[in-house]
């Protein structure tokens, strides 16, 4: 709310973990925004129930998935994939798999040129690593405001690097799509 209050605007999409907080507030603050889960944190929840001399095998199972040409064949393909994991006597897994497969795949109502980049939110992940790397190396802070004036300065300093200067994505592809679903 408080960056809708400051502007933001057109979002069309919300890339996540599955917090519940972030989950609830969506509708509400952005009823138009789609979400997509992060698929890295979609594997870790399912190998959270996946023996470690199965990893393997379900990591490319998992893969598999999220290769796909189209968002039909992914589901397809999950609901094979379930019906593996339960052959293999993976039920959670499997369980796992059909309950929350399909918050992974909406990066696919996206152009394919941008799906590289939606279907995780490992650009968060990295800045909130800078971030931890700066914060642990200095340790203690008198104060919070010592801190947050920390992490600006990081944010700061990725902001006006080479890193921070890259084009994330071409959204003309976006803009082409929408025209061509208005037809």
């Amino acid at each position: 709310s408080w960056l809708k209050g400051r502007g933001l605007a057109g979002v069309r999409l919300i890339i996540g973990d599955k917090c519940l907080g972030m989950l609830e507030s969506i509708p509400v603050v952005f009823p138009e925004a789609k979400y997509q889960r992060c698929t890295v944190h979609f594997y870790r929840n399912v190998f959270t129930v996946t023996p470690k001399t199965k990893m393997k095998q379900v990591t490319l199972m998992l893969k598999a998935i999220h290769a796909q040409e189209s968002k039909e064949a992914a589901q397809e393909k999950a609901v094979s994939i379930a019906a593996k994991l339960r052959e293999m006597k993976l039920l959670s897994a499997a369980k796992k798999v059909e309950d929350s497969v399909g918050e992974t795949l909406t990066y696919m109502d996206f152009p394919t040129e941008h799906w590289s980049r939606i279907r995780t939110n490992n650009l968060t992940e990295r800045v909130n690593r800078e971030i931890r790397l700066c914060t642990r190396a200095i340790g203690a802070f008198p104060d919070g405001n010592s801190a947050l004036m920390l992490v600006c300065a990081r944010l700061r300093h990725v902001a006006a690097s080479e890193w921070g200067s890259k084009r994330y994505m071409d959204m003309e592809h976006l803009f082409k799509m929408e025209i061509e679903a208005a037809k």
